[in-house]
């Protein structure tokens, strides 16, 4: 089974760069997408209806902001838009869906930078999705956390660490969430296969940096503790071109 996510950065935008190509190409058993920035209503009907897949989407209030979707071969055994709690599901943040052997948690985690109202939001955000997934794992329930995390957890994780550690998306506080759920008894999956360095998945448009490969590694999957011994594989995709992310993949065990 594999996994894919991609913050598409305008779901209507990427359509335009050969997405669905890709989608063809590369036929992922699950594909979750961040950023759409668009409602169901809005898609043409390319996306609406993409063959082989069901598709969800949870979009934002605001128009033109957010937004997440899941696209599944196999159907769902159930559907949750969003955490149920209301002042991040008015954001259209997350999508759950639930398979046979785990539940899929796709989100586009909050920005920071913005100021630090946003900055608290965004760790709230963080606290209050670790006391869930700790529910849901205590009740003996497998979880795969896929997304934008919007932080850079190690100086590996970004080319220019020093530059950036009075920025958000590597403040000490950011990066001491991204600890805690590793405390807390969850993997990384990118870190499982993979220690060297230079592995990105999201540049600035500005100044060259995907050229020059200066970039952040951002995006991931994060499963508790006792699915890890189902992950294959897991790689980050940086020669698909099309956002200012790339994809990220898992790979999950045939024998769940």
């Amino acid at each position: 089974m594999k996994l894919f996510s991609w913050n598409v950065n305008g779901v209507r935008a990427i359509e335009k760069k050969g997405f669905l190509d890709w989608m063809s190409s590369t036929l992922p058993d699950v594909l979750c997408i961040q950023e759409t920035k668009a409602k169901f209503e809005q898609l043409p009907d390319t996306l609406q209806e993409i063959d082989g897949y069901y598709s969800y989407w949870h979009s934002g209030e605001k128009l033109g902001y957010s937004g997440v979707a899941t696209f599944c071969k196999e159907e769902p055994l159930h559907v949750q838009y969003g955490l149920g709690i209301d002042k991040y599901d008015q954001e259209g943040r997350v999508l759950i869906t639930e398979f046979e052997n785990f539940l899929l948690y796709n989100i586009y985690f909050p920005n920071g930078q913005k100021d630090e109202f946003r900055l608290q939001y965004k760790l709230d955000f963080y606290n209050d999705l670790l006391a869930i997934l700790d529910d849901q794992v205590e009740s003996g329930t497998n979880v795969v956390v896929a997304g934008d995390w919007n932080t850079a957890h190690k100086p590996i994780d970004l080319a220019n660490p020093k530059a950036n550690e009075n920025y958000s998306g590597f403040l000490p506080v950011e990066r001491a969430q991204l600890d805690e759920y590793i405390e807390h008894g969850y993997v990384d999956s990118f870190r499982l296969f993979h220690d060297e360095p230079n592995r990105y998945s999201w540049w600035t448009y500005r100044h060259g940096a995907r050229e020059r490969n200066i970039g952040w590694r951002i995006d991931y999957f994060f499963t508790n503790q006792e699915f890890a011994n189902q992950i294959t594989n897991a790689d980050i995709h940086d020669n698909v071109m099309g956002s200012d992310h790339c994809p990220v993949s898992l790979e999950l065990s045939d024998n769940l």
